[in-house]
């Protein structure tokens, strides 16, 4: 426990029935949140705790296992808010001998955090405050070494950029929900680690033998080669066939200028791949660019290039790319960015703000528009706070197409033609993200019509694994997705690595349990700020089932609002939670929940 507002800390022992109860990253930062924080906390305030979190696969030899979790109260949303990021950071985290270091208070100057396995120091940081997160990131290993690894916020995790986010690494981004926002309102800049020696893992040669096993599986695996040349920037051309790529603020799932900013364009600009910690399957690809004569290298994914292209009108993968930089280095999410210039520049169009003004395809004027949000400048401070809160400033007919759950913004997936994913996006643990279920692969070969109760079914398993377990490892689920690595390979991961004979079964308990702690983590605080809870908060844009497509394949789709309300009902069954999506008193009781149940209800 780390105060910075004392300029202390202090080390307590996780009990063990804890670690098996909920295991690690998101299962543990959303226990210590229901415990430590008050209902009802500012998430910005000094009381709101910030949450760094490994898990017990964390740096060992297991397949993409390079990485932690950053949590707590979301500014943004108002609930549980976390993610998950892959950087040395996490195994140098692991090594300092910390499951979870949790920060409270704020400083009263800015500060970085140096953690060791010995030691944690108050470091001043003045000098940094204001800095970009690469120069931070840079000057901090010139002061501790160039063999530490830094999380970091930019100037809009300083100024409270609501979907401020931490990075790591230049490119390594964690945190959608505002975890960034939380570090600036505590003025932590940075926290950096260095660790020691890697805990023992209880079966050493069993975790050897099964991880090689896998490692060698992913490599002769199909998929291997394309995905090594193109990671998740193929989902571009997917998505383009598949009618799902956001385009226009989610208005069209196709874009005409798609190509310029495919995973074939891509390669062409390709200068080196790169890897998280123990990732034998490298998706990072850097590129090189040049944005008026100048130079610069970046590191494009799939979902910061739909976000911050198709959907703002832009098919230049330079020039996504120059803005997914400038996005990452003022330490902003690129996908609650993209979404915000694309709901800005939709309601340019049709004239509902008077006051500033950002045409579709406008380069030049988005990225003025990223420093003025991050800076908190002139229309860039509404900007600021999300779509959400933007929305309800515009009101009226604005409010149907601002594209978010919960307050969060939804990432690059659009769901006209994909009521399973919809659901996924209005179900999913922190807002609409597709972190806990990317449905939509998997929806396409049920049938994309349909509306019955193998989806939720199918979805309920789906977060489970990855939203309940990876997140909880912490564990990159790729191996599993991409290349079709067993997802049995974890049980054996698992137990050689905790001494626990965990079977499958009681993992998805666990899953079941983290589930639904964060479900009555979101109703609690809800209640305690006075405001209402109820189905409506798992219910997607009106967008989805009000307008359909008008171009592509599947133009004319558009979500059927009974058939979603059908299955929605039908999760709710799996999951345990009544009609309003609160988890019955039961249900938290079977899952070993007591003290949620007697806070829910008495």
């Amino acid at each position: 426990m780390v105060d910075l507002t004392r300029k202390s800390y202090y080390s307590v022992d996780i009990p063990s029935d804890t670690l098996r109860a909920f295991i690690g990253g998101r299962g543990l930062a959303a226990k210590l949140l229901w415990d430590l924080n008050q209902p009802g906390v500012n998430p910005l305030s000094p009381e709101n705790h910030l949450i760094f979190a490994v898990g017990p696969l964390t740096g060992y030899p297991v397949p993409s296992s390079g990485k932690m979790l950053i949590a707590s109260k979301s500014p943004l949303t108002g609930g549980y808010g976390d993610g998950n990021i892959g950087t040395r950071a996490a195994v140098e985290m692991r090594k300092t001998g910390y499951d979870a270091i949790v920060v409270k208070g704020a400083s009263d100057k800015p500060t970085v955090l140096f953690i060791t396995c010995k030691s944690v120091e108050f470091h001043d940081a003045e000098d940094l405050w204001g800095k970009g997160t690469r120069e931070t990131e840079k000057k901090l290993k010139e002061r501790f070494g160039s063999d530490v690894s830094v999380l970091s916020i930019g100037p809009a995790g300083e100024n409270k950029v609501l979907y401020a986010t931490v990075i790591s690494e230049h490119g390594r981004s964690g945190g959608r929900p505002g975890m960034g926002a939380v570090m600036g309102s505590k003025k932590l800049k940075a926290v950096v680690f260095k660790g020691c020696e890697m805990p023992e893992p209880s079966n050493k040669r069993e975790l050897l033998k099964a991880a090689t096993e896998a490692y060698n599986f992913l490599k002769s695996a199909p998929a291997y080669e394309f995905w090594v040349r193109q990671g998740t920037m193929g989902t571009i051309v997917w998505s383009q066939k598949n009618s799902a790529l956001p385009t226009y603020n989610f208005r069209e799932a196709v874009f005409d200028d798609y190509e310029g900013i495919s995973g074939d364009i891509m390669e062409k600009m390709k200068v080196a791949s790169g890897a998280c910690p123990m990732c034998n399957m490298p998706c990072r690809n850097y590129v090189e660019y040049s944005i008026n004569g100048t130079k610069d290298v970046a590191e494009p994914d799939y979902e910061n290039v739909a976000m911050l292209g198709s959907n703002i009108g832009i098919g230049n993968l330079a020039e996504v790319s120059h803005l997914n930089n400038v996005i990452d280095d003022y330490g902003m999410d690129t996908i609650s960015t993209g979404n915000v210039l694309g709901y800005v520049m939709e309601l340019s169009e049709k004239k509902l703000i008077k006051d500033y003004t950002l045409e579709w395809g406008d380069f030049r004027k988005a990225l003025e528009a990223v420093k003025m949000i991050a800076l908190r400048e002139g229309f860039g401070n509404l900007m600021a706070d999300g779509v959400m809160r933007l929305s309800r400033y515009v009101g009226g007919e604005a409010q149907d197409f601002a594209m978010h759950v919960k307050g969060l913004e939804i990432s690059a997936y659009d769901c006209h033609a994909a009521p399973g994913m919809a659901l996924a996006y209005g179900t999913s643990s922190i807002g609409a993200h597709h972190k806990d279920a990317w449905f939509i692969s998997l929806e396409i070969n049920m049938g994309r019509d349909l509306y019955n109760e193998e989806k939720p079914r199918r979805l309920v398993l789906m977060q489970n694994i990855r939203g309940g377990l990876f997140e909880s490892f912490v564990s990159c689920r790729l191996p599993w997705v991409e290349l079709g690595l067993d997802i049995q390979n974890y049980v054996r991961f698992i137990r050689a690595a905790t001494g626990v004979d965990f079977t499958w079964d009681e993992l998805m308990t666990v899953a079941q349990r983290i589930y639904s702690l964060v479900r009555a983590f979101w109703v609690r605080e809800f209640k305690a700020e006075g405001k209402s809870w109820g189905r409506y908060m798992d219910i997607p844009p009106a967008r989805w089932f009000k307008e359909p497509l008008t171009k592509g394949p599947l133009s004319g789709a558009k979500v059927d609002f009974n058939g979603y309300n059908f299955m929605l009902d039908k999760y709710y069954e799996l999951r345990g939670w009544n009609s309003e999506g609160i988890p019955k008193k039961e249900t938290l009781e079977k899952l070993g929940l007591d003290y949620v149940a007697s806070t829910l209800y008495g």
